[in-house]
């Protein structure tokens, strides 16, 4: 046990030969063009002119990669070492598949963008931290490289996707977040609170105890989320609607309901009751406005009519809450 806790896993780049600096840009290209290719594939679908860019962006990684080799087995024969980034220090490390499996396509570019700046970057400060010229060179040269594949990338995204296509497929993900995180997202801030308001605000007028106010808010904030969240992830697989992942639905949907109960609930942690009282109601006077904020920016729902739908129907099962409180 002591010895894994005082061992050291990682070895430092200065400790590697010139065969390993070698075998490692060989494992990496090998890495990157995988990664590539596995989003081709996930693109190819719903944005085929994108896939083609990481397509052509993994043969080039593929073709690095073929050279790297031709030069290891002139310098040092066909036994390549076996050493990945993940086996060195300071190594910008890479996210397995199943953490990029549903990444969206700006998430791609980005990544992409910053595999190649990294890479660059790590060759560049490794060239700094070496004394011996033959290895230094090999860095450099590497840093050249990689240097050299950001502008592949950037010809190839001219090449494949123009303006008016890329325009087009940023619209389809953007139509994509919406329908998968917004639109439930806001089912459920919508739905936990509002109708939260009337059991919250009953009990409290009620009992006039914050604490029971706050049980009964926190039972109907939690109970309408886990409710929420379930209807939204098994009513639709989101296959045929093209909705996305019943999961994030569902958790985007259960999370704000349950936040939307919350946010009015809190305040009766506050022994006082009219303190508490009068903060829930100036919660739920801006969590209404948020709504219709939300609905303006992301729905196109027109502000006015947004904000008098929701205040409205706010205001109304606040008022009935009180009533049923008081009666």
């Amino acid at each position: 046990m002591f010895s894994r806790l005082f061992s050291r896993p990682k070895r430092s780049l200065s400790s590697l030969s010139e065969q390993e600096v070698l075998a490692l840009a060989i494992s990496s290209e090998e890495d990157d063009s995988r990664i590539y290719f596995a989003y081709a594939d996930a693109l190819k679908d719903k944005y085929p002119e994108s896939a083609k860019v990481f397509e052509d962006m993994g043969e080039v990684e593929n073709t690095h990669k073929t050279m790297l080799i031709d030069m290891h087995r002139r310098r040092f024969g066909e036994r390549i070492p076996l050493i990945r980034r993940e086996h060195v220090s300071g190594f910008p490390a890479r996210k397995p598949d199943w953490l990029r499996h549903n990444q969206s396509l700006d998430a791609m570019r980005r990544e992409a963008e910053e595999m190649e700046t990294q890479a660059y970057n790590f060759y560049v400060e490794a060239g700094k931290n070496t004394s011996d010229a033959a290895t230094r060179q090999l860095l450099g040269d590497l840093a050249l490289a990689e240097q050299g594949h950001e502008d592949i990338a950037r010809l190839l995204t001219d090449k494949h996707v123009p303006e008016d296509t890329r325009k087009k497929e940023d619209e389809t993900a953007h139509r994509q977040f919406l329908l998968t995180y917004v639109q439930p997202g806001l089912a459920g801030l919508m739905d936990g609170s509002v109708s939260t308001l009337a059991p919250i605000f009953a009990a409290a007028f009620a009992t006039q105890d914050t604490w029971q106010t706050f049980l009964v808010g926190l039972s109907a904030s939690v109970g309408a989320g886990i409710s929420m969240g379930f209807t939204e992830a098994a009513h639709d697989d989101g296959k045929l609607s093209g909705r996305g992942s019943p999961l994030k639905r569902g958790l985007a949907c259960g999370i704000m309901t349950t936040l939307g109960g919350l946010g009015h609930a809190l305040p009766y942690l506050i022994p006082h009751f009219w303190t508490a009282t009068i903060i829930a109601a100036v919660i739920v006077f801006f969590e209404l406005w948020i709504i219709a904020f939300i609905q303006n920016k992301y729905m196109e729902t027109p502000f006015l009519r947004a904000a008098f739908q929701v205040v409205l129907g706010g205001g109304l099962v606040l008022a009935a809450g009180v009533l049923i409180g008081n009666a």
